[in-house]
């Protein structure tokens, strides 16, 4: 896996979060670190009378729990993936073989040899982010990789091992593939049923009304006329919704100019003030282009139908190796991801690239959806 790669699992936290995390963490790092190593002591040097193995059970205990709350305190705070640990279930197994199990298990001590480096990097943290309150260009540019370095090292030890991070990503990738092959299809079916309803309609009426205007051709010249002009207004609705459809596909001004003007025009359409920032230098691939293009043109669609929005808020920018777009309504609120609506169409369209969508709409407003789109694969 390539540096790259990680990164895009990993982004680097945000500077405030980061010196919170170093600040509070070194507390805890102090305790885990002197509990750890005492009961370990004591419980070897005991060992001899059996003394030392209640407590190096409740040691071991304390190590696993300790480890547990670090990926949840981690996870939140520099923005690190590391999902719950699966631990071996033990049934009716007696105390002592229990503690063999644990003992066993390489997480366990994956789980120790993370608590003890910890804690000298806490003691560095600590003055590091008591030296970035002072100094803003440290907090604003070194802060944050050095939560990312930390961030690493919490993957390396606390996250799954490298076989289990490549079945999780295959069933991702095949969870991925499988929406984007039913949202292409959606696509498809729209496509045709659009031609089909639409130009293909008009286009009918037009070889229709031709046709009548042939076989009145000799004793109706003002019949003719009317049929032709009837023909020629059909036939210009026919070209018109040709090309709103191709514009639904791919527009010209979005390959063209980028996603700013695409946006724009999108949004100068909308029956709803709509604010528009886009910042995603450099460009992003077209396949994103083009999901960040859908998404908010159907996001405005149902936001001008449903939400009772007075204005909305359309920005897009780049973090890293992603493109994100956030629209934000004034409207009730409420909405929800369901099954076949059109919130779930999106996050199909959005994981066709291996994007993510997020929904917040407390009932009242206001509604935010956010989507995080890969710019590397």
């Amino acid at each position: 896996m390539t540096p790259e790669q990680r990164q895009l699992e990993h982004p680097r936290p945000h500077p405030a979060r980061t010196i919170g995390y170093m600040l509070l963490s070194f507390v805890f790092r102090l305790v885990q670190f002197v509990l750890i190593v005492t009961g370990i002591s004591v419980g070897v040097g005991t060992a001899v009378v059996w003394v030392g193995f209640p407590i190096l059970l409740a040691t071991t205990s304390f190590i696993r729990w300790s480890a547990d709350r670090e990926r949840g305190w981690a996870g939140r705070m520099l923005r690190v993936p590391l999902p719950p640990v699966e631990r071996r279930a033990y049934g009716d197994e007696p105390v002592l073989r229990r503690w063999l199990i644990r003992l066993s298990d390489p997480t366990t001590w994956r789980d120790l040899a993370y608590l003890m480096a910890a804690f000298p990097l806490a003691c560095a943290e600590f003055a590091i982010a008591i030296a970035s309150i002072v100094l803003l260009p440290m907090a604003i540019w070194v802060t944050p990789w050095l939560g990312w370095l930390h961030g690493e090292l919490a993957i390396a030890l606390l996250g799954p091992n490298r076989t289990k991070r490549l079945e999780q990503k295959a069933e991702r990738l095949q969870a991925s593939r499988a929406r984007g092959v039913d949202a292409a299809e959606a696509e498809r079916r729209r496509i045709e049923r659009d031609l089909h309803d639409g130009a293909q309609q008009r286009l009918v009426a037009v070889a229709m009304s031709l046709g009548r205007a042939k076989s009145k051709f000799d004793h109706d010249p003002e019949g003719v006329r009317e049929l032709i002009d009837e023909a020629h207004a059909d036939a210009k609705l026919a070209v018109s919704e040709l090309r709103d459809l191709a514009r639904g596909i791919y527009p010209a001004v979005l390959g063209d100019r980028g996603l700013d003007a695409a946006l724009s025009a999108q949004a100068a359409k909308s029956p709803i003030p709509v604010d528009v920032t886009v910042n995603v230098d450099p460009r992003p691939p077209a396949a994103v282009e083009t999901t960040a293009y859908f998404i908010v043109g159907e996001t405005l669609t149902n936001i001008a139908k449903h939400s009772g929005a007075k204005e909305a808020e359309v920005k897009v920018w780049r973090d890293d190796a992603h493109v994100v777009v956030e629209i934000t309504d004034n409207g009730h609120g409420g909405a929800e991801m369901r099954p076949g609506g059109g919130l779930a169409g999106l996050a199909d369209r959005a994981a066709t690239i291996d994007g993510v969508i997020t929904v917040v709409s407390p009932v009242g407003g206001p509604t935010v959806i956010r989507a995080d789109l890969p710019c590397e694969w």
